[in-house]
């Protein structure tokens, strides 16, 4: 009889823990069901978009009661997505979304600033030394050269060009420029010795230095100052009849962006999440040189002058020859009602 008391009450205690888990289960269920869901396109999964992943990570986005996802879009699609309304909204240049949704009866508009510097940076083969980082210096330096530049079309592609133009250089015929689709790809074209500099942020800046390929980046495209480089953006449409939905996904990122600036450990926790295969030092090469450069926005808002530095270079390069309106292009009512 001992035993099969025992064994009876094994019985009722796993029925006990099995209906708790299963409330709990519920609860969580609920929880989830009361969130609106929405997704947010980016051109690539990239350090410098940190903050929007501690928004994610740190419950900042659920506590607005929303259940934001992230979703890769290459190739430009970061931005056709949101037209098509396939996703919600998307990180990336507001060059980018008047390029995209310029023929569109419902226009993109960017609502919260978040990588304010263009996080772009040139390193050259090791053997090469820039001595004089004057235009005329940089024009010698770089005339003749094979640079892995990126993706066409893409920023640090479409930086590199309007840097070349800037120092008086061709980019067609005064420098041969390699356009591989892979961004990582710049690394293994100058250890190859198929180029002779690339373009690149972390972490392959630390992979090159890490594997003696080049040393120190010899131009920091940072130096241009405020940069709207990365940009939370979604349809006018959107910001018109949701505008509940916009001002909780800007909240919730002035609360990542104070974060990250405030609390580095964190960062760097969120980092090694989102992160997992890259190895922790040059996870930590990547928050220094972030932290150093002023790379993230500390408020969220968009200036005009901002604005006006990455139309500038697809003005100058070609790509993009329109003009725009700030107004058109940027909407910050929510942040200055965040800060209120």
């Amino acid at each position: 009889m001992g035993k099969l008391k025992w064994v009876g009450c094994f019985i009722m205690a796993c029925l006990v823990i099995s209906l708790l888990s299963a409330c709990g289960s519920s609860n969580e269920d609920k929880k989830a069901k009361g969130l609106k869901k929405i997704v947010i396109a980016e051109p690539v999964h990239l350090i410098a978009y940190l903050p929007l992943y501690v928004a994610i990570n740190e419950g900042y986005f659920k506590d607005e009661g929303l259940d934001v996802k992230v979703t890769t879009a290459t190739g430009g699609a970061h931005v056709t997505s949101v037209v098509s309304g396939d996703v919600w909204g998307n990180i990336g240049g507001p060059e980018s979304n008047a390029i995209g949704s310029a023929q569109s009866q419902d226009p993109i508009q960017s609502v919260v600033n978040v990588v304010n510097r263009a996080n772009v940076y040139l390193m050259a083969n090791k053997k090469l030394k820039l001595t004089d980082s004057s235009k005329e210096g940089l024009a010698k330096f770089l005339k003749g050269k094979t640079i892995a530049a990126g993706r066409y079309g893409g920023s640090p592609n479409l930086l590199t060009r309007w840097l070349l133009m800037d120092v008086g250089l061709n980019p067609k015929t005064d420098v041969k420029l390699d356009e591989p689709a892979d961004a990582a790809a710049v690394v293994s074209l100058v250890q190859s010795g198929k180029a002779d500099m690339a373009n690149g942020a972390e972490p392959q800046i630390n992979d090159g230095i890490k594997k003696g390929i080049w040393n120190e980046p010899f131009y920091s495209f940072t130096s241009l100052g405020d940069y709207a480089y990365s940009v939370i953006s979604t349809k006018q449409s959107t910001i018109k009849d949701d505008p509940k939905t916009v001002q909780k996904v800007v909240n919730a990122m002035i609360k990542a962006l104070d974060k990250v600036q405030n609390d580095k450990k964190l960062a760097m926790e969120v980092l090694k999440k989102e992160f997992p295969s890259t190895p922790e030092e040059s996870l930590q090469a990547s928050m220094d040189r972030a932290y150093k450069d002023h790379l993230w926005s500390k408020d969220g808002y968009i200036s005009k002058e901002a604005v006006a530095k990455p139309m500038d270079v697809v003005n100058k390069t070609g790509i993009y020859t329109k003009g725009y309106k700030y107004s058109q292009l940027v909407n910050m009512s929510f942040v200055e009602k965040a800060k209120k």
